[in-house]
Order: C-alpha cells, then structure tokens, then sequence
C-alpha cells in the first residue's frame, strides 16, 4: 500500500487531528444523512469534517504514486463525499492502469485500489528493451529504472498471440513462466522458446496446455537419467526430445 497523504496538496493551515467526541457526532450524522440517499451526501460534502486528509493507494508496482495522484487533482478543500467516478476515470486513463476502484474510509480518506497493467515480455524497440503487456501495448516502463522480470521476445509484430499465451501463462503457469527466457520467431509461423536453456519449437498457435506437455516428458527424461538437447511440439499429439 501507498500513502500519499504527504503529498497531498492542503488548505492554508493544514489539516489537524479529529477529536474523538467529533467523530462519534459525526457517525450519527452520516447514519442519519444515508438514510436519505437522494440529498444525504450533498449535505455531507459541504461539512468540513469530512474533507479528504489522506488517499491510500492499493496495488501499485509499476506506477509511482505521485503519477495517481496527479491524476486524481484532489486537495483538501474537496469532501470525500464528492462523486467517484470522475476519480476512477481520470486514474483509469494512465496507461499502466487496467482498473480503479475508490472507496471512502470515513471520515476523510479516500482508498484507491488499482489493478495494473503487467508487462509480460520485454522487446527490442532500436537499441533498447521496451515492456508490453499481453495485449502487445508497450508500457510506460523504462526497464532501466523499473526491474521486469519477463522474457526477452522477438517476434513479428502481427504475432500477438505470443503475449496473451503469455499473460494466460503468468497467471495460470507461474513456474512454467520463470524458466522462459526468450521467444524469437524462426518463420513459417514457428516459434523457439528458450526455457532456462531448453530449447523449445512449436507452432506459432502453440496454446498453453500444449506447452504443458513437456513436464511429463522431462520427467520421464530425468528418470532415465537423460537431458533432451531439444524439444519439438511442431507435431500434433507428439513431443519429439532430441538428445545431445
């Protein structure tokens, strides 16, 4: 969690702390406001006790916060009682972000939960490694500044299909993901994967179930005591280990 509350912009004087007896008289008069949906929170967002005084914000990796915030443009002359959505939308549209949900936590902060967009794979954009994410957008990341820990893929750029096998990988084959280092189209709609040094061939509509017939196949490998130089899942129904 990021709190940024110290970056937040305030009204001449700062914000000091809320008695406790303030807290308890303002509980009551939520409860009662709320209980009129239609007028209750106008009449909430014109009290000064609930003028926001902190924002918390969930789910950040990527995106420094300071970024969020910006986009936010919320100081505290606002009410937490102010509509959320154009909250949600204004964080929404920053590139590193798929989602955002804002919530109020009485009496004065607002949490703002995004969900990221993760680069799955880094590619060659000239002399430097770009992120994307599986949908094949590159990121605002400098890989230089930021860690990414994805493969290295080079593929034609119609072949998008590699970053969503990818993304569906990263969540749903987490071990299988981390031995990939790199992809590189090798033409004739044929890709070569790169698993912690294992050379890999398969088809460029190679889906992940597919790839998960090699473990079985190294496993049978590892009980003969033997190491395969290479894999081939070019053909249907068939993993083709070639030995050194």
């Amino acid at each position: 969690m990021s709190d940024v509350s110290d970056a937040l912009p305030t009204r001449t004087g700062g914000a000091s702390r809320v008695p406790r007896w303030r807290l308890a008289a303002g509980a009551l008069v939520v409860v009662a406001l709320l209980a009129s949906p239609l007028w209750g929170p106008r009449v909430l967002a014109k009290l000064d006790f609930f003028r926001v005084r902190k924002i918390e914000v969930l789910g950040l990796r990527y995106t420094p916060p300071g970024e969020v915030l910006d986009r936010l443009r919320v100081d505290t002359t606002r009410s937490v009682w102010e509509p959320l959505e154009p909250l949600m939308a204004r964080v929404a549209a920053h590139p590193q972000v798929a989602s955002v949900v804002v919530t109020r936590k009485l009496p004065g902060t607002l949490v703002v939960d995004v969900t990221e967009r993760r680069p799955v794979a880094l590619v060659p954009t000239g002399a430097t490694l770009r992120a994307v994410d599986e949908r094949g957008v590159l990121l605002p990341l400098d890989p230089s500044r930021t860690p990414v820990d994805a493969p290295i893929v080079t593929a034609a750029p119609r072949e998008t299909g590699v970053y969503h096998l990818l993304g569906a990988m990263q969540r749903e084959a987490p071990r299988l993901y981390a031995r990939v280092s790199s992809i590189r189209s090798t033409g004739g709609g044929e890709l070569l994967f790169q698993l912690a040094g294992l050379p890999v061939r398969t088809m460029t509509s190679v889906t992940l179930a597919r790839l998960g017939d090699i473990e079985p196949v190294e496993r049978d490998l590892a009980r003969r005591q033997l190491r395969a130089a290479e894999l081939d899942l070019r053909y249907r129904d068939q993993v083709i280990a070639r030995l050194p």
